[in-house]
């Protein structure tokens, strides 16, 4: 009987025990109702989300990608919006000592109140917000947000001003500076509780935030130091359990933890690690820890986190020709290649793991090394950093200000600088993370855009000011101080356009091509350092059309065309360049497909022109990657993701290996590209050949393509060999590599219109399609009525010779394939 009675004090004391070191997370992201403020009647909400999605789903306004939708709806962001929750508490939970109201997005001015107390004022829609309502929480519980239309603050904020700031009236309101109309998206600013919303509660203590950073890296050892903030609620003796899940080997260290002090660090040691890489260079290998905190042998808290061991540095030395501009991984220049990424929808909580982790799927297919986060979109979720991390793909980032002149007051600089606390603390763990740059064309836009012109004197050395106070003080030390391991750039690009130094110096924006209307052959004749922007417009895919349309016919004059595009002269700058490197086309359907034909010539040649040029240029980064909506833009994949002839060429012209020409003095030269960090020596052949495959010269010799050049290795002369360019064309082929080169422009090209036959065969994962012809077809598009994804497209079928694509789908029905090229446009 004693011993029973001893038994039942100790599990009791084991219980209250337990129940002393309770940590817990309420997920309260259901059951949200909202209404127009001052409305009596409440609809459901869904959260995350935003008003305007909710709405579309009650069907109370018109799908803003449809048709001309997007005007109808402007008169839900004028209006001050309310969100509302009940929600009950255990008590067991209720009992704990402290509570948190985590709300990882607000979007954008909101007032929070928690049974009828006010507990938040919020006003960026970058920043986590975290209150204490320990005082304030019960049993049930009323929770309501408040959000008041941004035009009223912003109208309120510039009336402090006596004069108007650039882009003004958005650069008030901190928040996606893309949703007040770009010239590739649309006027939509969504209002709503965009992330998450939790209640952190525990009774003892809690793990707020782990860092593993890499101090150091030989090839026989890793040291990391283990940086922990630990918020406790008195003194309290712990053990820090640090365990590597990929070695098992554990960590444990002791400490006394106190109220007044938060932060503490632990030594880590890797042996022998394994490097994270770029993928295309090596294995994006990830370590996986698990920090536990302990007390009394029993778990409080833990936390797991995924590290790359890596080194990254931007280097920008001086060089005879200016100063350089690239990247180091592992202390090894590489070759950034790649694409600038916007938002993937213009409503952002509609963005799924599926179509983040399709979208990077489809950024690894195409060979690319990196993007860059565009300033005007958002700092993206957890979820997309550790899919890049995941797939080797680098992320230039940056902070989110573009195109425009920002206020500088004390309150303003103080909300901006804890957005960039807490993101950059939030994203710090990332391998993928390059460099932080500090903003999109601001410096060049106040150079060279005709900002300055309407300001005085003292209005322009105050704006400046309160540039050179975020730019160049603010955000570079909160980088510094929370990732020092990362480099800072000021503002991409470096120097504008109108200054001759952004050739010889920094990142460059070349958009001469485009916007100035100047010839594709202006990118071969100037290449920067490094291209972190340049672009051309296409159509999307028949598949946009008609779902913008709401048609089965493809009418480009619909009212729907015309309000999805948003560049002034889109059109016209389309047909300026089809017109001058393509036959136009007379019906629509060929229209769209030349049209993507236009845009991936004319930013291909720039990518071989930059790679040709190594280690001078030292990146590629085209605008841009993707959509935030279906419409016509400068994307490589469609709104509806859809690959466009770009993307598909792009893949070839990323490859690690290429081989790529120029055209000087009549004298054709060949280069070899290799950003691999083997040599190649392998025999490499030059046919010339007229469009029916009649060889007219052939040449081989045996090469060597060094690691990480760009090298020309032949030049053949083309007074050697009489021929006709606009019947021929030279076939070049290196190790596994191919690369036809043509002699005039696609347009001056003697195409003839000859059968192509086709053979299809069931796979286990889709199809195969067997072409072949006997007579070069240019450009060969492939299209079928089954959902599925092309290996190819948009590729050159050579006369007398076989290619088998692989079409890949769930689809068991054979699919109906239309066969486009340039040869039968109509």
């Amino acid at each position: 009987m004693r011993n029973l009675s001893l038994l039942i004090v100790i599990l009791l004391a084991l219980t209250f025990s337990c129940k002393q070191s309770r940590n817990e997370k309420l997920d309260l992201n259901s059951g949200w109702q909202f209404s127009q403020s001052q409305d009596t009647s409440w609809m459901s909400a869904n959260v995350p989300g935003t008003v305007q999605t909710d709405l579309i789903r009650l069907k109370k306004i018109k799908d803003p990608f449809i048709g001309t939708n997007e005007d109808s709806i402007q008169w839900v962001s004028e209006k001050n919006w309310t969100y509302k929750k009940s929600f009950s508490v255990p008590d067991e939970l209720l009992k704990l000592k402290k509570h948190y109201l985590k709300f990882d997005g607000l979007d954008t001015y909101a007032l929070v109140y928690l049974n009828d107390s006010l507990i938040l004022s919020a006003n960026n829609a970058f920043r986590r917000w975290e209150i204490d309502i320990s005082n304030c929480l019960k049993t049930n519980n009323e929770l309501f947000v408040h959000f008041k239309n941004t035009d009223s603050v912003e109208i309120t904020e510039a009336s402090k001003l006596t004069y108007e700031l650039p882009e003004a009236p958005r650069v008030y309101t901190r928040k996606p500076q893309f949703q007040y109309g770009w010239d590739w998206g649309p006027t939509i600013k969504t209002m709503g509780i965009w992330r998450d919303v939790n209640l952190i509660s525990f009774d003892v203590l809690r793990l707020n935030e782990t860092f593993l950073k890499t101090k150091s890296i030989t090839d026989t050892l890793a040291e990391i130091t283990a940086q922990i903030s630990i918020e406790t609620l008195e003194p309290n003796d712990i053990t820090v359990e640090i365990k590597n899940e990929n070695t098992n080997e554990i960590n444990s260290f002791s400490v006394e933890v106190t109220p007044q002090s938060k932060e503490y660090e632990f030594p880590l040691f890797i042996k022998n690690p394994h490097l994270w890489w770029a993928h295309n260079l090596g294995d994006p290998y990830l370590y996986e820890f698990t920090i536990s905190i302990k007390r009394k042998d029993h778990v409080i808290d833990s936390i797991s986190k995924k590290v790359g061991i890596r080194s990254i540095e931007l280097i920008t030395e001086k060089d005879k020709a200016g100063e350089r501009f690239y990247f180091e991984l592992n202390n090894v220049p590489v070759y950034m290649k790649g694409a600038n990424y916007i938002p993937q929808n213009i409503f952002l909580p509609e963005v799924s793991s599926t179509h983040t982790n399709s979208l990077l799927d489809d950024v690894v297919a195409t060979n690319m090394n990196m993007l860059r986060v565009w300033g005007g979109g958002i700092y993206e979720a957890d979820e997309f950093y550790d899919l890049c991390d995941e797939k080797g793909i680098l992320i230039w980032q940056d902070f989110m200000f573009a195109c425009a002149m920002y206020p500088g007051d004390s309150q303003f600089l103080a909300n901006v600088k804890q957005e960039a606390i807490d993101n950059v603390k939030r994203l710090r763990q990332h391998p993928s993370i390059a460099l932080w740059c500090g903003n999109n064309e601001n410096s060049e836009g106040w150079h060279r855009w005709g900002w300055q012109n309407d300001k005085t004197e003292i209005q322009k050395k105050e704006i400046w000011s309160n540039y050179y106070a975020l730019f160049n003080d603010i955000l570079p030390k909160i980088v510094d101080s929370l990732h020092s391991s990362i480099d800072y750039w000021e503002s991409s690009p470096k120097y504008g356009r109108g200054d001759t130094r952004h050739q010889y110096e920094g990142d460059a924006h070349d958009w001469w091509v485009w916007h100035d209307g100047y010839p594709f052959e202006h990118f071969e004749e100037n290449v920067p350092r490094f291209m972190s922007e340049f672009g051309l417009q296409s159509f999307p895919s028949h598949e946009v059309i008609q779902y913008l349309t709401e048609q089965d016919t493809i009418d480009l004059k619909h009212p729907a065309i015309l309000s999805h595009q948003k560049h002034s002269r889109g059109f016209q700058l389309i047909n300026d360049y089809m017109r001058l490197y393509y036959p136009i086309p007379k019906n629509a359907e060929d229209y769209i497909y030349v049209s993507q034909l236009v845009q991936a010539y004319g930013i291909t040649k720039a990518i071989h022109a930059h790679r040709r040029a190594k280690p001078y240029n030292m990146g590629s980064l085209y605008w841009q990657l993707n959509d935030c909506w279906p419409a016509i833009s400068w994307s490589s994949i469609d709104g509806l993701g859809n690959w466009k002839a770009l993307h598909y060429k792009a893949k070839h012209s990323f490859e690690n290996l290429i081989i790529s020409c120029s055209e000087k003095n009549n004298t054709l030269e060949v280069q070899l590209v290799n950003d691999g960090f083997s040599e190649v020596t392998d025999t490499l052949t030059l046919s010339l050949q007229d469009f029916s495959g009649n060889i007219l010269f052939e040449e081989q010799l045996e090469v060597t393509s060094p690691s990480n050049s760009s090298e020309l290795v032949h030049s053949f002369n083309q007074d050697s060999v009489p021929f006709d360019r606009n019947l021929t064309f030279m076939k070049i082929n290196f190790s596994h590599g191919e690369f036809i080169h043509y002699f005039v422009k696609p347009k001056d090209l003697d195409l003839q219109n000859k059968e192509i036959l086709s053979n299809i065969q069931k796979t286990e994962s889709g199809f195969s399609i067997s072409l072949t012809t006997s007579t070069l077809q240019k450009d060969v598009f492939l299209v079928s009525n089954n959902k599925g994804k092309w290996s190819d497209n948009f590729f050159d079928l050579l006369p007398n010779e076989t290619k088998t694509i692989m079409f890949l789908t769930k689809e068991s029905t054979t699919p109906n394939i239309e066969i486009k090229t340039l040869n039968n446009l109509n």
